[in-house]
Formats: C-alpha cells, structure tokens, sequence
C-alpha cells in the first residue's frame, strides 16, 4: 500500500508563541515532517511571532534544535532537508498587548496565498491579537485563526472568548484545535460507523449494552501545577476531550461529510446528555507513591481539592442511546497509558452452549494510544477434542501491522489538524455553539462540588484509580476494562 500525500496550497503561516514549548515540541517538527513527506509547497512560509529579541538567524537556529530533539529521528538527520525547511522560517519580536512588531510582520504577509495565524498563547490574548491581526490590515476575510484549549474555564468565560473573536472574525475563519480528534483512530471511528454496514445497524440501544471511554495516564501534573489546581481533571480532559470522543461515537449520521454538518450532529449529542447525578460521578486525587510525588507535592496548596481523576456514569436521551450507559474516566499518574473506546455488545438473547460455556461478549476496542487500531472481539470454538468450548478471540487491527511502512508516513494530530486548516476543513474543529454546550453542561456539575464541599478520594500513584470508581460500575453490574500495561 502507498499512501497518498496532496501538498496543500501555498500558504503564510504565523505561530504566535512561536518560541513556546507547544511550538518546539510539536507544532514546528510536525511541519518540517510534513515538508519532509512532499505535503508542503516550496512557496510555503513559517512566520514565528514571540516577545523574544531574535532575528531570522537565531530564529531559525531554534528551531534546528527542536527538530534535532523531538524530530522524526527518519527525517532529523537530513541534513539538506532541515537547511531547506529553515529557509522557509521567518521571525518578528512582537507585542501581543502593544504596536512593537506588527508593521514589521504586515510587510512579511504576501498576497495571493493563504493565510493562517496560530494562536499558541494562552486565552488572555486571543483578543489582543485577534484585534490587532484586523487593526494592521495583517488578517483578511479569508484568513484563518487557529486557537488552543482551554476555551474558556467555564460557560461565562467561554462566552466572552467566543464573543472577542466574533468581534474580528467570522466563525468559518476559526479553528478551535483539540489534538485528540486529530487523531488517525478517531477518523477511521467515523469510517467504521458510516463506511461499513456491519456495525450502524447494531450502533443503538438494542444491541449495545454500554460504552467505555478511556483517557489514562502515567504522568502527574509536573511542570503544569500552577495551572492544572485551576482547572483539574474536569476542565482539563472530560469537558473537551473525552466529551468529543462521546460525540463521535454517540452521533447521528451526519447527511453528508462536511464540517456544519458532522458538528450539528455532536452538537445535538451534547444538548441530549442528561444531568449527572452525584452518585455517579467519582474524583480522585493522587498520593505520593514509591517512584514520585502526590499531587499536593506537585501544586503550591497543600490542601488542594482538585481532582487528578474523574469517572462518571453519563446518559444520553434520545432515541438512539436511551437505557444505554456511557462510563468516561481519566487521570493522572494511574499504572498505564492508554486512551480506549470500548464498544461492549449485549449478550446473545439465548445460549444454546449452556451455562457452562461461561459469558462472552463481541466488544469493538478503538484504542488512540498507545499502538493505534482497533480490535473486535469474538468468540469462537476452542481448538481440539473436548466438547463445545468456547473462547474469545481478537480480530485484531493496527496501523502499524496493517499499514506496514506507510504506518510511519501517518502524520500525528497536530500536522493533520494544521494541514486542514491550509486546507480550510473545519471537520475535526470545534464549533463555538459545540464548546458552549460542553460547558452549559459540564458547570452544574463543579459547582456540585464546591456547594457539597466535595473532597476528592485518594488513590495510589502507579494504581487504577480510586476504589469508589471500581463501584461505579460494579452496582450497575459491570466492570472497567484493564488498563493494559
């Protein structure tokens, strides 16, 4: 199989915060990957944009380094291809809140090719730049603004930042970018559904017995302390990530593949999901364990009651999901990395193996990380003499096995997300109305928290959370899914 690489036209691209952390590590190698695999035009330009005092060379000295460490190690010793990528690098020092800079980067902006501005900054300044991207004549009608999560802490917030960039540009021109629906598994996801009559005709209430949405991870909040007591689990993960992930899975087809029409569907899963009650939601919070420090080591307040943990039991009424449960957890510092979708089918109506045969269930596996795929589970007769045995088998398929060396040609969520918006696809980006909705409905439940003084429940570091998140799903009769290692 050969994949197939389209160039995109050819474009100006600014990175506000182009000297930032999310600009070295991801945002900058993933480019140079995607002019390494053909997809970039050689009229294409790379503008950073930062308060630090660098010209063009010192700029372009930057980023050589951070392609030499987090670049594609296939592609970072190319020696002339990374010489032929810094060529396409400019640089301005530039005052978000003041005029230094932004005659200097009008005078860099061409006519005639498409024109992109990333907003790798923090939230405060989307409108200072928003504002002045129009004030300078720098940002036409058909230019594009990418922004970064957190959109907004809460409903009110989220307001006010969808109303600062409604005063400059027009919701078509804004990107809203959420790394995990760039993701190659959550594309193939709506492939599966829309694509292959096998599985939309048992994808309702009548044959699937519930879902589990799975966001794990290794790492405590580190570096991200300051921030992350702000926000917790909630804001960080549930109201966005693992809310689209909901989306995607629980969505109506849309009539057609185009980006108003694939949002208008996760939007009307979003205003169907019902209120959670108190006794299924579950917070934790990590202790210091063997090979790190708890979360209150991690944060300056040694009382925090912020959570590193959610787990919640969520219901969805509409015709489609009604009687099904959605369970969603994610957290910090648990025993594996691992971010799942596990569709769990209902049972056959009647046995004819008898009781001994034991219970199997076909459970559909989307995993996003680690070694992206998807696994079907079936069951089968167990080999040999014996008896009608059953057991259950994987039909078993990954990007890596079945792509074979065109698997490393994928590019991660950040080059796809970028292309498309050169490409000018809001498919994969979030709607302001989208972001709202997630937050009219994710407020209630913090304040619950706060009104009942809600104390997060311990958890082991290196464990699988909480054990009051285990009995979340053992009093509906279920289990979670091992997180494998």
């Amino acid at each position: 199989m050969v994949s197939r690489v389209i160039p995109v036209d050819p474009f100006d691209l600014v990175i506000f915060g182009g000297t930032g952390d999310l600009a070295r590590r991801k945002i900058l190698p993933g480019l140079y990957r995607r002019m390494a695999s053909g997809q970039m035009p050689k009229e294409a330009r790379i503008i950073g944009a930062a308060r630090s005092e660098l010209d063009r060379a010192g700029y372009q000295q930057m980023v050589k380094e951070a392609i030499e460490e987090f670049g594609d190690p296939r592609h970072k010793s190319d020696v002339a291809g990374v010489g032929d990528f810094l060529e396409r690098l400019d640089y301005v020092a530039i005052d978000a809140k003041g005029e230094g800079g932004w005659p200097e980067l009008k005078g860099l902006m061409r006519d005639g090719v498409v024109k992109a501005f990333y907003f790798s900054v923090g939230p405060s300044l989307f409108g200072d730049l928003a504002e002045r991207l129009k004030s300078h004549g720098i940002a036409g009608d058909d230019a594009r603004i990418v922004v970064e999560k957190p959109f907004g802490h809460d409903l009110g917030s989220a307001r006010a930042l969808n109303a600062s960039l409604a005063a400059h540009f027009e919701e078509h021109q804004i990107y809203r970018i959420d790394h995990y629906l760039g993701k190659e598994t959550v594309q193939n996801l709506m492939a599966v559904r829309f694509g292959n009559m096998l599985f939309e005709p048992l994808w309702n209430s009548q044959y699937v017995d519930h879902i589990q949405i799975t966001v794990a991870e290794t790492v405590g909040v580190g570096g991200r302390g300051s921030y992350y007591d702000k926000s917790g689990a909630m804001r960080d993960m549930v109201q966005n990530h693992l809310m689209q992930l909901l989306c995607l899975i629980a969505m109506e087809p849309p009539a057609k593949f185009d980006p108003d029409a694939v949002r208008d569907e996760k939007l009307k899963v979003i205003r169907a999901l019902d209120e959670v009650d108190p006794h299924h939601i579950v917070r934790g919070q990590y202790d210091k364990g063997p090979d790190g420090p708890g979360y209150r080591d991690d944060v300056e307040d040694a009382r925090s009651r912020t959570e590193s943990y959610v787990a919640m039991k969520v219901g969805i009424s509409n015709w489609r999901w009604a009687g099904t449960p959605f369970y969603l957890r994610t957290g910090k510092r648990l025993r594996a990395r691992a971010s799942e979708i596990a569709v769990v089918f209902k049972d056959t109506p009647h046995s004819i193996f008898g009781p001994e045969a034991g219970l199997h269930r076909n459970i559909l596996t989307i995993r996003l990380q680690p070694n992206e795929g998807m696994e079907l589970g079936v069951t089968i007769k167990e080999p040999g003499p014996g008896g009608m045995r059953l057991m259950d088998v994987p039909l078993d398929m990954s990007f890596a096995d079945a792509l074979g060396p065109d698997a490393e040609d994928v590019p991660d969520a950040y080059e796809r997300l970028i292309m498309d918006v050169i490409r000018g696809n809001q498919t994969l980006f979030m709607r302001g109305d989208e972001v709202e909705a997630a937050w009219a409905w994710t407020d209630p439940i913090i304040q619950g928290w706060i009104d009942r003084h809600d104390v997060p429940k311990p958890y082991d570091a290196g464990s699988s959370g909480p054990d009051d998140a285990l009995a979340l799903m053992h009093r509906d009769g279920r289990k979670w899914r091992d997180i494998k290692v």
